[in-house]
């Protein structure tokens, strides 16, 4: 195992990408300067810059913390896990700080909420709370789901930061993954010979 200092530094959205498909995230580590942008990836970039002016206007009623207080881009570090993010939104009530994710997206994938896992992490580790759980709020439906932030989603988060530090170290190709509909819109298409 790797000290704090010599371990490499991700970024949650590596981890997210790993959780998708390892090989996404083979790629972008392994291979930097090689990086394709998709119609998909512009579309969610797009939708993330125009989303927290919408949000400002919903009502926190519906998430009930009628008076909390919506923070917007914040940033997240933690050298205990070597990872770093950028957190669509934070709402802070008196009690609690819930991590708000937006998602391009009509449903919440297993990378969704593993990556909103990790935010709730680095806010406990930044500011000495406990988080109970997240929302990932999903663009098309204009919709917030409530993600409870398990053990089991934690450890998923370890587990998937230690297998990325090995692939990042060692630079060993992981499997593809096993639903290949996924690799139809992937970027890193043509790179997999295999799928």
């Amino acid at each position: 195992m790797l000290d704090q200092e010599d371990r490499p530094l991700f970024t949650i959205t590596d981890l997210k990408q790993y959780i998708y498909c390892p090989r996404v995230f083979y790629y972008h580590t392994c291979l930097p300067d090689v990086r394709p942008v998709t119609y998909k990836m512009e579309a969610g970039i797009a939708a993330h810059e125009t989303e927290p002016k919408r949000a400002a206007r919903r009502s926190l009623e519906v998430v009930g913390a009628p008076n909390g207080i919506r923070h917007f881009e914040v940033a997240v570090l933690s050298r205990a896990l070597g990872l770093t993010g950028r957190i669509d939104e934070v709402i802070e009530t008196a009690t609690e700080f819930i991590p708000v994710d937006y998602k391009l997206a009509r449903q919440a994938g297993d990378h969704f909420k593993i990556q909103l896992a990790a935010y709730a992490m680095l806010l406990e580790e930044q500011f000495q709370i406990k988080i109970k759980g997240g929302l990932l709020y999903l663009i098309p439906l204009r919709k917030s789901l409530t993600i409870p932030i398990t053990p089991a989603l934690r450890q998923k988060v370890e587990q998937a930061l230690e297998d990325m530090r090995r692939i990042a170290i060692t630079e060993w190709m992981p499997a593809p993954p096993a639903n290949h509909r996924q690799c139809v819109d992937c970027e890193f298409r043509r790179f997999c010979n295999d799928v």
